[in-house]
């Protein structure tokens, strides 16, 4: 087998992965011949759901050693998204998803495994409240004691799950005792492909007078570092939103709506980029999202208004030019819509406390949660990451996930 052509090894693939019926009924030696073990890794690699991947791990031997093996999860997740298992407020309630969502019986799962009531934090934990939340960690502050030097906030990051959590060091106080308008989010570990699978990346963004400053810190050095900043734009407290992400950059869109401030977390760099005309009406929701090809993507949705999506045709300096892909009505109670988020190309809306999938792909709309209540700031809970503080074992990793999955 080892000098099957690439086509034969795609037959060989599809067969294993989908055991068709007409493979079943062929005469018993041919049906038992044994897959190399080359391709073990290939056909593991379509397996589509992380339930099925859990489970052949528990097949056998051999099976076990392929799916743990650090390098083939790491292609694992840079091939399929991370599951969506539900959305958490900013003081920790989580609405999780619900039949027949595909991640159903795992959020079922998380709901009862994870505390989301941050009692494993440094009490008291209700004056704990949610920063920002990616790959399932999340970040958190509370408001140190009055008349201490380091006068923001008490910052750490915790896998709910794990119940684990790594306090950050403060700010140093010559550049926090200067800032009023600030905000601070996580990295997505997609842009740490050559870190451990514990590593992460907190990024605090500050107006210092006229200028924009970001400082890093990396779970690796447990340090903060000078980052990038801008200067000679910053007018209002635009780019202090809520950040969005797409192809390994955030993006605020300006007060003024007529540039989308950009942050490059691989190279670290800011820049701005023209927006599109038509967020610069009053009272525009926007979302970006990723396009596929690398291209960005936003949706748009003025208030009483159908939904537009437009894409940048063009990504290469700041007048690229946006065209318009795709307009959706979402009925005529739109004005009670909102964007909570994207997860590559996926949109998420909530509507009066319902949670809403958009596939850009397909413009295909899916319920993920329904409920009685709206809630404040939801954020979107996805994915199983390994451990905060211990090292990562792929192992304890999928034990995780067979329990969750099951």
């Amino acid at each position: 087998m080892a000098g099957a052509t690439a086509d034969e090894r795609e037959i060989l693939v599809d067969l294993a992965v989908r055991q068709s019926p007409p493979l079943l009924h062929r005469p018993q030696e041919m049906a038992s011949l044994p897959i190399p073990q080359e391709l073990l890794p290939d056909i593991f690699l379509r397996l589509p759901d992380p339930a099925d991947l859990a489970r052949a791990s528990a097949a056998c031997v051999s099976f076990r050693r392929h799916i743990t093996d650090r390098s083939f999860l790491r292609q694992y997740r840079k091939l399929h998204a991370p599951p969506l298992l539900g959305f958490v407020e900013i003081k920790g309630e989580f609405h999780r998803a619900s039949p027949p969502y595909p991640s159903a019986s795992a959020a079922s799962a998380v709901a009862l495994a994870a505390d989301f009531s941050f009692s494993f934090l440094p009490a008291p934990a209700c004056q704990w409240f949610i920063l920002d939340i990616r790959d399932s960690r999340v970040l958190l502050y509370r408001t140190c004691l009055p008349g201490t030097a380091f006068l923001l906030k008490e910052m750490l990051v915790c896998d709910p799950l794990h119940r684990q959590y790594l306090r950050l060091p403060p700010i140093p106080d010559e550049l926090s005792t200067s800032v009023e308008k600030w905000h601070t989010f996580l990295v997505h570990q997609s842009d740490l492909e050559a870190a451990e699978e514990t590593a992460f990346r907190v990024i605090w963004m500050a107006c210092l007078g006229d200028k924009l400053a970001a400082f890093v810190f990396s779970s690796t050095t447990g340090q903060w570092q000078a980052g990038p900043s801008h200067s000679g734009w910053i007018e209002s407290s635009g780019a202090l939103s809520r950040s969005q992400y797409a192809n390994g950059c955030f993006y605020w869109v300006t007060d003024c709506r007529e540039k989308l401030l950009v942050l490059d977390t691989r190279r670290m760099e800011f820049s701005t980029i023209d927006a599109p005309p038509e967020t610069k009406l009053d009272d525009v929701n926007v979302a970006i999202v990723e396009a596929g090809e690398g291209r960005l993507g936003m949706f748009v949705l003025p208030c009483g208004s159908d939904l537009s999506y437009i894409i940048r045709r063009n990504n290469v300096g700041s007048s690229g030019q946006w065209q318009l892909e795709k307009t959706i009505s979402l009925g005529y109670d739109t004005y009670w819509y909102c964007f909570v988020g994207s997860m590559r190309g996926h949109l998420f809306l909530e509507h009066m406390g319902d949670f809403f999938l958009l596939d850009v792909k397909t413009f295909k709309l899916e319920t993920v949660s329904a409920s009685d209540h709206t809630f404040l700031w939801p954020r979107a809970y996805s994915n199983f990451p390994p451990s905060l503080l211990s090292s990562p074992t792929v192992a304890s990793e999928l034990l995780s996930m067979e329990i969750l999955t099951a």
